[in-house]
C-alpha cells in the first residue's frame, strides 16, 4: 500500500472519518500495549490553545543542535502528512510511514479490530517511527485538549501548556476554566509541569496541586525581560530568567527566529522545560542560542519575501488573531491590506475576525471543503454583519482567493492569508511554495 492508500484507510476506520473526534484513551492504550511500545527516551508533551507548534519547533531545533536525535510529532499538516512526523527537523519518508502504519494495523486487528480515529492511528505510527529510528528525545504535540487526547497515552518527563483560550468548546467545555482543566490533564504527579501564560485558569492550578505536579509558572518561576525603551542595553537581545533553588539564573539571548512578541513566551517556556529535565537531557547555551535563532515554522506569521508583502498565519481563534493583528501593526506602512480567509464552521468566526475590524481593505473569502468547512457566502455574511469594513469578494477555494488577491495587489500592498491550516495550505499551493 502507498502512503495515500494508508491515509485513505485511516480515514475509513472510525465511523466519523478523518474529521471525526472521539476523545478517550482506551482505544489507543489497547493497541499501544498490543504493539509492545515502551518509552526509551525523555518525552516532552506540549499542549495549549495557541503556541503549541512554535514551542515544539523550538524544542526540536535546540535538542537537535545539542547533538541528540530528536523526533517531533505535530498536527495538522499543511501540504503533506509527512510534516506531522519529523526526525531531526525533517519530515520522515513515505517508506518509514508506511512501515509504521502496517505495524499499527496488524496490532489493531490483533487487539480486536479496534476502531481507532485518524489521529490515534497516526499517533501510534509516529511512535513506531521514533522507536525504529532510535530517537534520544521525543516531542509530542497534543491534538485536542489534553486529558483525553491520544498523545496523553504516553508518559511525559515534562509537560508544557502554552496558553488557554476559547476554542473547541464543543469538546472541551464552555469557558477557560473548563478548558484549563482539560489541558492540565497532561501534567503528572511529581513531574515538572509548566504554564506559559501570565493568567492561569484556577482549575489548572487546582488540578496540578491535587495530583502533586511540580508546577512552574511564567512570571513566578521563569520568565523573560526586554530592554526598557529608554535603556542603552542591546535592543537586539532579550533576557531569559529561571529560579533554581535559591539561585536566579539569567541569560541574554538574541531574539528567536519566529516573528512576533508572543514568541518570547514560547521561547521562555521552552528553556524552562529543558532546564527542568537537564539531568536527563542536558543542553548547553551553545545549542540554545542557534537553536532559537534558526527555528522556522511555516504558517506562523510567515512573511514571504518579495512584493507585495505576503503574510501566512494559521491563526483561527480570537486569541490567535488578536496576536496576528498586533504583529501586523508592527510591520510598517502599506497602502492596502488584502485578506485571504477561509474558516471551519466549528470556530467562533465572528470573535476570531473581530481584531481585524477596520484593518482590511479587501476580503477575499474562500469556501473550505469537507464537512467542517464554511461556505464563502456565509463567511461574507459574518464579515458584513460584524461591520468589519472593506470590500468582500467570494471564491470557491483558498487557491482561487490567493490568486485573485495577487492579481489585485500592487507592490505597495500587503496580502494576509489566515484562518485555518487549510487556508494557508491553499495559499502556499497558489504561490507554488513548499513547506
Amino acid at each position: 500500500m502507498t502512503k495515500e492508500d494508508w491515509l485513505q484507510h485511516l480515514e475509513g476506520l472510525h465511523p466519523k472519518g478523518q474529521a471525526g473526534i472521539e476523545l478517550g484513551l482506551d482505544r489507543i492504550r489497547l493497541v499501544k500495549d498490543t504493539l509492545g511500545q515502551t518509552q526509551h527516551c525523555p518525552v516532552i508533551i506540549v499542549g495549549g490553545t495557541n503556541g503549541k507548534g512554535s514551542t515544539c519547533a523550538y524544542l526540536e531545533s535546540i535538542i537537535a543542535r545539542a547533538g541528540y536525535k530528536v523526533g517531533c510529532y505535530t498536527s495538522p499538516h499543511l501540504l503533506a502528512y509527512n510534516e506531522r512526523v519529523r526526525l531531526d527537523g525533517r519530515p520522515v519518508s513515505d517508506a518509514a510511514l508506511c512501515a509504521a502504519f502496517a505495524r499499527v494495523e496488524a496490532a489493531r486487528q490483533k487487539a480486536g479490530d479496534v476502531a481507532l480515529t485518524y489521529f490515534e492511528f497516526g499517533t501510534l505510527a509516529a511512535w513506531e517511527v521514533f522507536a525504529e529510528a532510535g530517537v534520544e528525545a521525543a516531542v509530542l504535540e497534543v491534538g485536542l485538549g489534553g486529558r483525553l487526547d491520544a498523545v496523553n497515552a504516553y508518559e511525559p518527563d515534562v509537560s508544557v501548556v502554552t496558553t488557554v483560550a476559547l476554542d473547541h468548546t464543543d469538546w472541551l467545555g464552555p469557558d477557560r476554566e473548563a478548558i484549563g482543566f482539560e489541558k492540565a490533564g497532561i501534567y503528572r504527579a511529581g513531574k515538572p509541569a509548566l504554564y506559559a501564560d501570565p493568567n492561569p485558569p484556577q482549575r489548572l492550578l487546582d488540578h496540578a496541586a491535587a495530583i502533586g505536579a511540580d508546577l512552574r509558572l511564567i512570571g513566578r518561576d521563569f520568565g523573560f525581560e526586554r530592554p526598557a525603551a529608554e535603556s542603552n542595553e542591546n535592543r537586539l537581545q532579550w533576557r531569559w530568567w529561571c529560579r533554581s533553588g535559591d539561585q536566579l539564573i539569567k541569560r541574554a539571548l538574541a531574539y528567536p527566529g519566529l516573528r512576533g512578541p508572543t514568541q518570547l513566551f514560547n521561547a521562555a517556556v521552552v528553556l524552562a522545560a529543558l532546564d527542568a529535565i537537564a539531568d536527563k537531557l542536558p543542553v548547553t547555551m551553545q545549542a540554545i542560542r542557534p537553536g532559537l535563532i534558526e527555528t522556522e515554522l511555516a504558517g506562523r506569521f510567515q512573511v514571504v519575501p518579495g512584493k507585495p508583502a505576503i503574510v501566512l498565519d494559521v491563526g483561527h481563534n480570537p486569541q490567535a488573531v488578536k496576536v496576528l493583528a498586533d504583529n501586523l501593526s508592527g510591520m510598517g506602512f502599506f497602502d492596502r491590506t488584502l485578506a485571504v480567509v477561509g474558516m471551519l464552521g466549528d470556530k467562533d468566526i465572528a470573535g476570531a475576525l473581530a481584531p481585524l475590524k477596520g484593518k482590511v481593505d479587501v476580503w477575499h473569502v474562500a469556501t473550505l471543503g469537507g464537512l467542517r468547512g464554511t461556505p464563502a457566502d456565509k463567511l461574507a455574511g459574518i464579515i458584513l454583519a460584524s461591520g468589519l469594513g472593506g470590500e468582500i469578494c467570494c471564491h470557491a477555494s483558498a487557491q482561487e482567493a490567493m490568486q485573485a488577491a495577487k492579481g489585485q495587489a500592487s507592490e505597495s500592498d500587503r496580502i494576509l492569508a489566515f484562518g485555518s491550516f487549510h487556508t494557508v495550505a491553499g495559499a502556499l499551493e497558489a504561490l507554488g511554495k513548499t513547506v
